[in-house]
């Protein structure tokens, strides 16, 4: 249980309502840099837009086209900096480009902005871009669609496979320099006086208790709640916003099994039937697909993939690679989210800008209240620099050197190949290589601190579903270690074992002695969070067309 009357004692410098991947690393930047930081979240730590993204660092080829040059240099350069600062969790991926006569963009139009992303990218680690002819294209890739076919473009992006991790580590770092986070914290109403945001009651979803968050005449309120923006100005009683701010666009994915013709690098595609680009992007042993583009007005909860999205995202991979002959059965696991993007009406949901805005709401009346409008995961390092520097520059103090440029995530350190080796061997044959490497590449340095759990209890070092690499002992550090709080929890975002088997219903009986065994929890707890993580995934993430069916997949739900 948390204590929550220290929460009320003490008012705060900077509160931060919104846990994702923005609010994870504001949270972060202002403790490292000496405030004193709160972040409230109302569901678990990248619960939102940051876990349905498409988990990809990169710099945004498309953006050039709307001449945003100046969100691709950022974009890059905070690229740059994950891949020096979280190199466990930010890894450099090869892309390939399909250039069709038939397309909107030719071979050469391609070509410049490819060499356009090198120039902007000056500084960058990774190689430069290449271009293929059609038969070198076809030699590499030979169950690609040939017809039409004028060759490819090829460069370096970066790939965050977990990128729900990826925010938990920003999380981590903020709570060891200080900061209060706490995830399952519903902000439920904004208190105000001489336009100011004074206070705000909040309730904890854990026990059910309330709890007031105190402000003081220097403390800046920041809203990363992402599509929740406006919902979360519209909690306080007297205006602190005025007109809608977030115009939010759905996107959403599919998770395939490896296929026929599936190729061994990314493919960014311009789909045939509408020229809305989307990726084929290998991940973690699967295929991630995605993402779709659509305006998107609906209930900001449980957003699951439509039917025709999923049959359009098979369509458009059929498309490229005939021999994939992917249908709705080689589904195994879907999910969608909004970005949280600046409301534009009549745009085209393709044109609308992915730069993030920093909105002060002191003409709208909260003059200490600004909210992030857009934002990617790529550039969240860059938004939390640039909401610590304001809420200095709010204070009317000088800003102090922010350390998040060259300061290593938590499990970032990085070890030696003879301590790997010392770990299978002392390990083996517990444990195998293969989910050493696993561990190492979801916790980096932190690997050991999972391990010494399989020195306590040896029986953690059993898999959680058989012929996953994933270990038990992951389970007891989720709950001990990281903050988490539900099966959900465990299952979707400290581990990605339900993208991989059956939706992880194979997992929840595993789960649930673990934790009975091992972390106190009661046998009442576990059958409630059984229930709980059915209904979520049906609610977010089994294909409507796949509900009710008496499919081996879905033979547990």
């Amino acid at each position: 249980m948390r204590n929550l009357q220290t929460l009320t004692d003490q008012p705060y410098d900077l509160i931060v309502i919104g846990g994702g991947i923005n609010g994870a690393a504001t949270a972060r930047d202002a403790a490292l840099r000496g405030l004193r930081t709160i972040l409230l979240e109302k569901n678990d730590f990248a619960g939102g837009t940051t876990s349905w993204s498409s988990r990809l660092i990169h710099g945004g080829l498309r953006y050039l086209e709307y001449f945003e040059f100046n969100l691709v240099r950022e974009s890059l350069h905070e690229r740059e900096v994950l891949l020096r600062t979280a190199p466990h969790l930010a890894k450099p991926v090869q892309m390939t480009i399909p250039i069709y006569r038939s397309g909107s963009r030719g071979y050469r139009i391609i070509q410049v902005g490819l060499v356009l992303y090198d120039v902007l990218s000056y500084d960058k680690s990774l190689p430069n871009h290449r271009m293929l002819s059609r038969s070198s294209t076809r030699q590499l890739y030979r169950a690609i669609d040939a017809d039409k076919l004028a060759g490819a473009g090829q460069y370096y992006d970066g790939q965050a496979e977990h990128a729900e991790r990826l925010c938990l580590e920003n999380i981590l770092d903020a709570d060891q320099a200080g900061a209060t986070v706490l995830n399952y914290a519903q902000v439920e109403d904004i208190h105000m006086g001489e336009q100011r945001i004074t206070g705000m009651t909040c309730r904890d979803l854990l026990s059910d208790d309330t709890f007031e968050v105190k402000a003081h005449a220097k403390t800046l309120v920041v809203n990363t709640s992402g599509p929740w923006v406006d919902a979360v100005c519209g909690l306080s009683e007297s205006p602190v916003s005025q007109g809608r701010k977030i115009g939010g666009t759905k996107g959403s994915h599919i998770i395939v099994d490896p296929f026929p013709g599936a190729p061994d690098s990314a493919f960014y595609v311009e789909a045939k039937s509408d020229r809305r680009p989307f990726f084929i992007i290998p991940w973690l042993g699967q295929y991630l697909i995605g993402t779709t583009d659509e305006r998107y007005n609906g209930p900001l909860d449980n957003i699951k993939a439509d039917d025709s999205e999923i049959d359009y995202l098979l369509k458009e991979t059929n498309a490229v690679l005939p021999a994939a002959r992917l249908t709705r059965e080689d589904v195994r696991f879907t999910y969608a989210g909004v970005r949280p993007l600046p409301y534009a009406e009549g745009k085209k949901a393709g044109s609308i800008t992915r730069a993030h805005i920093l909105h002060d709401h002191s003409k709208e009346g909260a003059k200490n209240l600004i909210s992030l409008i857009g934002g990617k995961l790529t550039t969240h390092r860059q938004v939390g620099e640039e909401f610590v520097n304001a809420a200095f520059r709010k204070r009317g103090e000088a800003v102090p050197p922010c350390p998040t440029h060259t300061r290593p995530l938590p499990g970032a350190i990085l070890l030696d190949d003879a301590k790997v080796a010392q770990w299978c061997d002392r390990y083996t044959p517990q444990i195998s290589s293969q989910t050493i490497e696993h561990l190492l590449a979801i916790y980096g340095a932190r690997t050991a601190e999972v391990l010494a759990l399989v020195d306590e209890s040896p029986e953690l070092a059993q898999p959680i579903v058989e012929g996953l690499a994933d270990i038990q002992a992951q389970i007891v550090f989720a709950v001990r270690d990281e903050m988490a709080y539900t099966f959900v929890d465990i299952l979707r975002r400290r581990t990605t074992v339900c993208m991989h088997h059956n939706y992880g219903f194979d997992a929840l009986p595993v789960v649930a002695q673990v934790l009975r065994e091992h972390c106190g929890w009661s046998e009442e707890r576990c059958d409630r969070n059984i229930r709980t993580y059915h209904q979520f995934m049906a609610e977010n993430c089994i294909p409507d067309y796949a509900m009710g069916q008496e499919s081996p997949s879905l033979q547990m739900a």
